[in-house]
């Protein structure tokens, strides 16, 4: 009878994880059909009204027009393309952070990451001197301000004392201090420099150029690499640290190792575009409410979530009240904010 009863119990199990399988690849299918629809319509929107298949043709070069082949080419096409590398890198790091602090509230932004990758690049570019100049300095300054944060939060994850609802509430205060510290450098800025920092405030996918990609598409792709390889590690965390190490897996270095590629990604990201706030928190969750915890889909729908949600949010302030542009960490705000709220109210469960 016990035999029978394990038979259909594993039966259950079997057919169950072969519903949710089926579930999460139609849901990453979906949202890669969203993405495309997404890009379409951006390289849609514009000034320049164009019909859709002189728009893709002159991805390629090859319309009727010199001059689509210019628009899309050098400025819409530079922009999309900012926009999928910055929200994929930026959900995936999310999705990471939350799953090796085991704290659902975690990302970028609400840890104070992204709040310290600005202030490193706003004192490289006031204090150093470095808004005219090109290379490394403004990406390694802004890099060594998440780490900052980064040690700060990875010291409060390892105190039994801290709750995962402090660790947020910390990264909150984290914020608010490298706030005002921004604040105060813009107080001390010139009229060049402020102008500079202004676009570190607000957030901008327009000001990328094709050379600018190269370095956010290297640290995405390899985050999304490791993270890859990772994927059963963050699925054995999800039980515990005990379960993790009785499996073989060093946990200590996996969570540095995450934490310094994450915060590496949100620097750099940081330095391209500015502070783009909640994509990281809001793009996990989405993905989690269909896919649930099972970081084999997580992992991907974490990127094509974060890529998708920041260019429709791109695409909504390019277009509401056109030909203006608002500014992009304003429009991420508003949709991240009410959500953050709804989380910590709720006292979310850890993922």
């Amino acid at each position: 009878m016990d035999s029978i009863r394990s038979k259909l119990e594993d039966k259950g199990i079997d057919q169950a994880y072969r519903r949710n399988k089926v579930k999460s690849i139609g849901f990453l299918i979906f949202l890669t059909g969203l993405l495309v629809s997404t890009i379409l319509l951006s390289l849609c929107s514009g000034a320049y009204d164009t019909p859709i298949g002189e728009l893709v043709r002159g991805i390629f070069g090859l319309s009727s027009d010199r001059r689509i082949d210019l628009v899309v080419q050098n400025i819409r096409l530079p922009r999309i393309c900012t926009a999928i590398l910055a929200g994929g890198g930026l959900g995936l790091a999310g999705c990471i952070l939350q799953a090796v602090l085991r704290n659902p509230l975690a990302s970028a932004s609400t840890l104070g990451v992204s709040q310290g990758a600005t202030f490193g690049a706003a004192f490289a570019i006031v204090v150093l001197g470095m808004g005219g100049t090109t290379g490394f300095g403004i990406p390694s300054c802004a890099f060594l301000g998440s780490i900052a944060v980064a040690l700060v939060i990875l010291g409060l994850s390892r105190s039994r004392q801290v709750s995962p609802e402090g660790i947020v509430l910390a990264g909150v205060a984290i914020s608010s201090m490298f706030t005002g510290a921004t604040t105060l450098i813009q107080y001390f800025a010139d009229e060049v420099e402020l102008s500079a920092l202004v676009f570190w405030t607000f957030g901008d996918l327009g000001s990328t150029g094709w050379e600018d990609l190269g370095g956010m598409a290297i640290v995405v792709a390899v985050l999304s690499g490791y993270c890859v390889f990772h994927r059963w590690d963050y699925n054995a965390l999800l039980s515990g640290e005990e379960t993790a190490i009785s499996l073989g897996i060093d946990v200590k270095r996996l969570i540095l190792t995450n934490m310094l590629l994450c915060c590496l990604t949100s620097s750099v990201i940081v330095s391209n575009v500015g502070l783009v706030s909640f994509i990281g928190l809001v793009a996990p969750h989405i993905v989690r409410m269909v896919v649930g915890n099972d970081h084999v889909y997580l992992i991907p729908g974490s990127i094509l979530g974060g890529a998708t949600l920041l260019l429709l949010g791109d695409l909504f302030a390019r277009t509401v009240i056109s030909p203006v542009i608002l500014p992009i960490g304003a429009i991420t705000s508003f949709l991240g904010g009410p959500l953050f709220l709804y989380l910590l109210f709720k006292g979310g469960k850890r993922g």
